[in-house]
């Protein structure tokens, strides 16, 4: 049995710590591109950082059609979630599944994120990183102009 999990961990990339949330989990709020607020089976509450993207901040340029974007794919549904990190402030930092589909790989592919490379499995960072390089090619989202990253938005 343990060789299977395993064998199905290295098929779907994703890495052979990673947690489930008691789920499906409701989504609640979108606060974000990248942020989410959830409920559990037992109606427990969690904020949920959508790991291997950062979007726009909401004063940016794209910001809330970031937000609008996510909250198009899941707003009201029942998703999946795998993680396994949490950020400094107790937040999961996870991937949000919805019918099969990795919804944040959706977000860069639909242009309102950036690849965010740091703790992801070989073939999420694969998946993400071409996803990106596509959208910028196709001047989708925030491609279709300059943009700032969020990460030098925050340091101004």
């Amino acid at each position: 049995m343990k060789g299977l999990i395993l064998l199905i961990t290295l098929l779907h990339g994703i890495p052979a710590s990673a947690d489930f949330l008691n789920c499906p989990c409701k989504v609640v709020e979108i606060t974000g591109g990248d942020t989410v607020h959830v409920l559990d089976q037992s109606t427990t509450k969690h904020k949920i950082r959508l790991g291997g993207i950062d979007a726009p901040e909401k004063k940016q340029p794209f910001g809330n059609q970031s937000r609008q974007n996510l909250s198009g794919l899941i707003a009201g549904k029942n998703i999946e979630i795998e993680y396994n990190k949490r950020d400094r402030y107790g937040w999961i930092i996870g991937k949000l599944i919805y019918q099969g589909q990795d919804i944040n790989l959706l977000q860069i592919k639909h242009g309102y994120a950036w690849h965010y490379k740091r703790d992801q499995s070989p073939l999420d960072r694969t998946l993400y990183s071409s996803a990106e390089i596509v959208a910028r090619a196709q001047t989708i989202g925030l491609w279709s102009r300059p943009a700032i990253p969020p990460w030098k938005f925050r340091g101004k």
